[in-house]
């Protein structure tokens, strides 16, 4: 008697557990608020929907090779991996899937998406973060003529429009550093200081580069940008940029009148400091400078800031995003942990996703996108439909075949069975499970392997009556009997989605999931809870009555 209490107390508290695992309730949890991380009130939903049931994005990603030569990219992806889930994570996707596919490939998929193109942005952007000191040496007006000579010899014509001390014209790209104890000017590029740079000859540099405002800064008219870009990412031309400099594009075009132009930058090669140090970065926006990002340094990179802006004192640093120049301030005074970057005219929306990339850190290697799948909700609406459908359709015919072949038996077992669906859907939401279409068809899949259970039971009850065994002895024996296989086919079916969670995708992680669960629940169901509901009956009826099986 006190057997059966316990057993009756443990069903009870596993239903009880069940509806409130399954029962949406409001939850404290971190949310975005207007682009801002916040701890508030929401409201939980149990079994969230994963994106072929509610839409959102499917990305590929691969290792760039153009950009940069890969040795071990399985190490690399590894890596990347990290970087992209932590972005991911403070884009305040829902249930994203990061994962890595094979050797060569990251899987993305965001459910519910509703920004593609800046979610792709913040995937793939590199946000390697470097401080270069402008060159102060007239570098680049002492190899003009080289690099003329240089892009000739590549069959690189200058044929473009040309700058010249009436068309040069910038309206500048402020921005301010502040800190602890730093502060630097505002560098823009003067509108009436820009000239072409001196040469002897009139090749494809001499007539379309004008010097700036500041050491080291150039601009070039946005029509030659892409000749240039090109003649500069030839070895030959490459080759004759001085020892220890580079020439780095600024992040966007600048407007002057009804002119366009690129800020093309002279730069020391060793940065002053890298962005590894790096460990906030905010969005902020400034009432003089507008939209910016304040980033803070660790105490190491605090340090090394610091000595190395008090060497560069009144000369120009850029800062570089991606092998492109943000902004180049004039250094004013020694710059420790704290600093900003201005945008320009970047939106808030710019300065939040900057943030965000400066703070889960730059990628190991770049990777580019092979492969984008939009998909729609109406897709998810009409799978949730049929699959719902399907499982209502799959227990409909459990509960007719098992009553009418199995009679009172089928009726406890269908009890049981209604228990195991309650429980499996309380297991997949306690773990936060997202439920796919492949996860509805597991789902579907495991009703029929808790029938199978019952089924192998019932089976060796009929075997111990037809011996002639008494209806408590035949129960008994009956489900020590079908232990073992019970067992051993919940095992393999255990391993089996094992591997196929390891070593699947999204979609077919989802079925796995929900199949290991349910055979999980059907363990109990058909093992105790089934049991239970005989014992039950067995005492209310003290073995007196024959069992209808």
């Amino acid at each position: 008697m006190a057997n059966i209490r316990n057993r009756l107390l443990l069903i009870l508290g596993c239903v009880l557990v069940s509806a409130w695992t399954l029962f949406p309730r409001t939850v404290i949890e971190r949310v975005k608020r207007d682009g801002v991380f916040v701890y508030d009130t929401v409201k939980r939903v149990p079994l969230k929907k994963g994106l072929d049931l509610q839409g959102g994005m499917h990305l590929t990603l691969e290792v760039d090779d153009s950009k940069q030569a890969v040795a071990d990219k399985s190490e690399a992806l590894d890596r990347a991996l990290k970087v992209i889930r932590q972005r991911i994570d403070e884009f305040g996707v829902a249930e994203p899937v990061v994962q890595k596919v094979g050797t060569d490939r990251l899987i993305v998929e965001l459910p519910g998406i509703d920004d593609p193109e800046r979610a792709q942005s913040v995937v793939s952007e590199a946000a390697f973060l470097q401080f270069q000191i402008t060159d102060r040496s007239q570098a680049f007006e002492r190899v003009v003529a080289r690099l003329d000579q240089a892009a000739e010899a590549a069959g690189i014509s200058a044929g473009v429009t040309t700058a010249d001390g009436d068309t040069a014209r910038n309206t500048g790209v402020t921005t301010l550093f502040g800190g602890d104890s730093a502060a630097a000017d505002s560098a823009g590029v003067a509108t009436d200081s820009a000239a072409p740079v001196p040469s002897s000859s009139r090749g494809l540099f001499s007539t379309n580069v004008a010097q700036g405002a500041l050491p080291g800064q150039y601009v070039v008219p946005a029509d030659a940008y892409d000749v240039i870009a090109r003649a500069l990412a030839t070895p030959s031309v490459q080759a004759v940029i001085p020892p220890g400099k580079q020439l780095k594009w600024g992040s966007e075009e600048i407007e002057a009148g009804a002119q366009r132009y690129r800020e093309l930058y002279m730069l020391d090669a060793k940065p002053i400091i890298t962005g590894e140090y790096l460990i906030d970065a905010r969005p902020n926006t400034d009432p003089v400078d507008g939209n910016v990002v304040t980033f803070t340094l660790n105490n190491e990179g605090g340090r090394r800031f610091k000595n190395e802006t008090a060497k560069h004192l009144k000369e120009n640093m850029a800062i570089v995003l991606d092998d492109k120049v943000m902004t180049a301030p004039t250094i004013q005074s020694s710059i420790g942990r704290n600093g900003q970057i201005t945008l320009g005219g970047g939106t808030l929306q710019a300065a939040q996703d900057l943030a965000l990339v400066l703070r889960a850190g730059a990628l190991p290697v770049p990777l580019k996108i092979t492969e984008v799948r939009n998909i729609g909700a109406s897709l998810g609406a009409d799978s949730i439909s049929k699959g719902v459908r399907a499982l209502l359709l799959a227990v409909v015919l459990v509960i007719v075949i098992m009553i009418g072949y199995y009679r009172f038996a089928g009726m406890l077992a269908v009890g049981a069975l209604a228990l195991y669906v309650l429980y499996t859907a309380a297991v997949l939401a306690g773990f936060d499970a997202v439920l796919t279409l492949p996860g509805l068809a597991g789902f579907v899949l495991s009703v029929g392997i808790a029938v199978d259970a019952n089924v192998l039971i019932f089976e060796r009850i009929r075997e111990e009556l037809d011996a002639g065994k008494s209806v408590r002895l035949a129960v008994d024996e009956g489900f020590n009997h079908a232990l073992s296989a019970i067992v051993d086919s919940a095992v393999t079916t255990i391993l089996s989605g094992a591997v196929l969670y390891q070593y699947g995708s999204g979609p077919v992680r989802g079925f796995a999931v929900t199949l290991i669960a349910g055979v999980v629940a059907s363990l109990f169901t058909a093992l105790f809870v089934s049991k239970t509901f005989f014992m039950l009956w067995l005492q209310q009826t003290r073995g007196a009555k024959a069992l209808s099986i």
